[in-house]
């Protein structure tokens, strides 16, 4: 079997069998192949696209490749979730412990952020003393004692999804539905959950633009993963707007513990909650959604969601005294008011362009190397429906650049769409997957 002749065959419209792709797998892993050959079979790929049997061999060899968590000691209902990505999206933060304290086990491995602000990892790392960086032992201790644990994604696991993603992103070839699929569900396998819950995210501020892409895509990951012995269901949310009123790090965990303390913006409680009830339906722990609601709201309520928070962020290590004082948290040496520039009602507020800001004022980064700013952030004073005033406060910018200043709030008065007519409420949630 020779690469030329597989890159040839899907370059005409084939369909690789099993073997091809196994061996395309083994060639990346054993560097008998070139990047130049996995770049052009990459792109005949993203040309010919692949078949749901193609694109769920892909995703097999792809765990196989590396090291695949083993969590059956711990718990046969291990729950996973990840997220494709939004603005403001601090909802793996809220869930773990909502997850722990409703008994059942979450074992979250996570990245860091490329792009307008940091990942989860970068957003707990801005906690004092917090450490992410555990190996798989201390990761499955941990998960075992506390229910849950989170920690940086390990190069072990599907090392091969590593190597492809790193060619796919400098060949414009990362949009494509089984590349996407292949290396989210592979991941998430690999991680050892066996119940695996997926955030799919479109609009302006996620990198699938409209409804229908996110369900194509969450149609293949489903049915992928079902293919591979994995319960796994998808959730289909909006991200034409930021997710609560924080987006950055440290002042997204200040709106995470707000959250827990029972200060709930609508947008996080709606996503964080239908995630978590998916999560009791997939398990058994409640069928309907007006029992799982009820039981999430005494968690809150009660004190045990923000309790279990704080038992996470100390068994790794983290400061939680900034639960109650959020001054310990990293602070920025400049605060900036964005004004409203006309009277009206918030109609919308573009994802991207307050993203854009973030990254601007320094909570994000363009390659792996950057550092990030754990001080810098956004919080919006203002969201969709609430009345404004001109002159009044609409959002604040927290910097550490002052020459940056100027643009981000540029950007952010740009994102704000100002109605003379008050909008409707609306749902983010569009359909699950199951």
């Amino acid at each position: 079997m020779k690469i030329i002749d597989i890159i040839e065959k899907k370059k005409k419209g084939g369909v690789l069998t099993e073997d091809e792709i196994k061996f395309f797998i083994n060639g990346i892993m054993d560097n008998s192949i070139e990047d130049y050959q996995t770049s052009a079979l990459l792109m005949a790929i993203y040309f010919q696209g692949m078949n749901i049997d193609e694109t769920t061999f892909l995703t097999k060899y792809m765990v196989e490749s590396g090291e695949i968590l083993d969590l059956s000691s711990i718990s046969d209902n291990i729950v996973d979730k990840h997220s494709t990505g939004g603005v403001g999206d601090k909802i793996t933060l809220m869930f773990l412990p909502l997850m722990a304290a409703s008994d059942l086990y979450t074992a979250k491995l996570s990245g860091r952020g490329l792009g307008h602000t940091g990942g989860t990892i970068d957003k707990l790392e801005s906690i004092p003393g917090f450490r992410t960086d555990l190996s798989i032992d201390e990761f499955k201790s941990k998960v075992k004692e506390h229910k849950t644990a989170i920690a940086a994604q390990t190069l072990s696991l599907a090392p091969a999804d590593g190597k492809l993603y790193a060619l796919r992103d400098v060949t414009s070839t990362v949009d494509i539905i089984p590349l996407i699929a292949s290396s989210v569900v592979s991941k998430k396998i690999a991680s050892g959950a066996n119940h695996i819950i997926l955030d799919v995210k479109y609009g302006s501020g996620a990198f699938l633009k409209t409804p229908e892409e996110a369900q194509k895509l969450s149609e293949v990951m489903v049915e992928v993963g079902k293919r591979l012995n994995r319960n796994i269901c998808a959730v289909i949310s909006s991200m034409n707007q930021p997710l609560g009123r924080a987006v950055g790090n440290s002042v997204e965990i200040q709106e995470v513990i707000e959250f827990l303390k029972g200060n709930m913006e609508p947008d996080l409680k709606e996503i964080t909650f239908t995630l978590a009830q998916t999560a009791f339906e997939k398990t058994g722990k409640f069928a309907s959604k007006e029992e799982g609601f009820k039981y999430l709201e005494n968690l809150i309520s009660s004190g045990a969601a923000l309790e279990k928070f704080k038992e996470i962020v100390a068994s790794q290590n983290g400061d939680i005294s900034i639960c109650d004082d959020y001054t310990k948290l990293p602070q920025a040496s400049v605060k900036y008011e964005v004004k409203s520039l006309k009277d009206g009602f918030v109609k919308n507020i573009d994802a991207l362009k307050v993203a854009k800001a973030c990254k601007n004022l320094g909570a994000g980064r363009e390659k792996k190397s950057d550092s990030i700013d754990y001080s810098a952030g956004i919080y919006l004073t203002q969201k969709y429906g609430e009345p404004v005033c001109k002159g009044e406060t609409i959002a604040v910018l927290y910097t550490n650049k002052q020459d940056a200043i100027k643009e981000a709030e540029a950007l952010v008065i740009d994102a704000f769409e100002i109605s003379d007519e008050e909008p409707k409420a609306q749902s983010l949630i569009y359909k699950i997957i199951h």
